[in-house]
């Protein structure tokens, strides 16, 4: 076995350590409204951000299987944490292809020391026609600066760098890394959801933020058409960690249970035929999302081999079928959870709610509600799905007309 090998050994050994912390009282924070601060910085100490850094810049250089394999550990322990990293894990992916080397190692150097990336690229509907970006970059003293308002900036409350969408005055649209605890950057805890209540997703303001040495990573392009997966796959492997913490703890549930109801065929839950069909099935849609996000992550990993537009596409078409029946099998088994239990399921000491209530909010990003129709529209049509890198080239191509 290798060293490296041996390394990643410790480092996962160190991650479970965390995860089983974290999970301990995962109910008990999102009840509370406590951000898990302190469990995000030890992960990132023991290397989970640098799990996709490549070897030779200090990182584990793990494949796509192994790390989604890991976020779906994660997000079973809390699934605030793989969406408080998402926007970490795609700033790798992008600095893995940067356009400039030197940029690209640099970062890549930094994350492997322990640097954090967040993310703030939305902007709230209406502020821009057409996905705009009203974020501007201009110069203040002969220094580039960031100004602006972005309403989803995941991740940024627990971050070192933020990776920041951004226009310059030629209306040139780009990614601008800047320092997050700048006086200039104000976060609002300002996130309303209903679930990933703890993900630091609120609004972010910057008020002329000076751009960082090496913070001019590009725009999205066509080398980098991998991203539509892989942003989409973080929230599958979340999604499948909530399915392997409903069926634990629903178990939990049942065998805490001292009655059943009046029309149960036995007295005690744990041998009640109906209460462990509820867990059967939680079981099945456990194994049913598991299967989906291997195959998903499996097929990323061989379009990135493959490196063809089509490669591309067909991963995506699968990923967004995943989408479908994947998020279908979670809401379903956070749903009938409850069956297993009782009234002590409904309880909020017992906090079963928060798996639909974070399963649904996923479900809500890429909305899954365009899925069937992106696939058959593929499927029966041969119509190759737009991507984030169509649509930014397409307006960008427009302003220039």
């Amino acid at each position: 076995m290798s060293h490296a090998s041996d390394a990643l050994d410790e480092a996962v050994a160190g991650f479970r350590e965390i995860f089983e912390r974290l999970e301990a009282e995962a109910g008990v924070r999102d009840q509370s409204r406590k951000h898990p601060y302190e469990f995000v910085r030890e992960l990132v100490d023991a290397g989970f951000g640098r799990l996709r850094v490549p070897v030779e810049q200090g990182g584990f250089g793990v494949d796509l299987p192994t790390l989604f394999r890991l976020l779906a550990e994660a997000g079973k322990a809390d699934s605030n944490v793989p969406q408080i990293l998402r926007g970490h894990f795609t700033a790798v992916e992008i600095l893995r292809h940067a356009d400039d080397p030197e940029t690209g190692d640099f970062w890549l150097r930094e994350i492997a020391r322990g640097a954090v990336f967040g993310n703030a690229q939305s902007e709230a509907a209406g502020t821009s026609p057409d996905f705009g970006i009203t974020t501007r970059v201009h110069e203040v003293d002969g220094q580039r600066v960031v100004s602006g308002t972005k309403f989803y900036s995941t991740g940024s409350l627990f971050a070192d760098h933020i990776r920041v969408a951004v226009a310059d005055d030629d209306g040139n649209r780009w990614f601008a890394v800047v320092p997050a605890r700048h006086p200039g950057v104000t976060h609002a805890e300002d996130w309303d959801g209903i679930g990933q209540r703890l993900t630091g997703s609120g609004t972010t303001v910057f008020d002329a933020v000076p751009v960082e040495r090496n913070g001019e990573l590009g725009r999205f392009k066509e080398n980098l058409r991998s991203l539509p997966s892989f942003v989409q796959i973080v929230h599958l492997a979340n999604l499948a960690g909530i399915a392997r913490s409903l069926v634990d703890e629903t178990v939990a549930v049942v065998k805490s249970r001292a009655r059943t109801s009046l029309h149960a065929r036995s007295e005690q839950a744990t041998q009640d035929s109906e209460v462990l069909g509820v867990v059967g099935r939680l079981y099945a849609h456990r194994l049913t999302v598991d299967s989906l996000l291997g195959t998903v992550a499996e097929g990323l990993d061989a379009a990135d081999r493959d490196g063809s537009e089509e490669a591309y596409a067909a991963n995506y078409i699968d990923v967004s079928a995943a989408q479908i029946t994947l998020i279908e099998a979670v809401l379903d088994a956070a749903t009938i959870a409850f069956n297993a239990g009782g009234s002590t399921a409904v309880r909020e000491s017992v906090h079963l709610d928060r798996h639909w209530r974070n399963a649904r909010t996923l479900a809500s990003h890429n909305p899954v509600v365009y899925k069937p129709g992106v696939v058959g529209d593929f499927v029966v049509n041969g119509v190759t799905p737009t991507s984030s890198y169509d649509r930014d080239r397409r307006s960008q191509e427009g302003q220039q007309q």
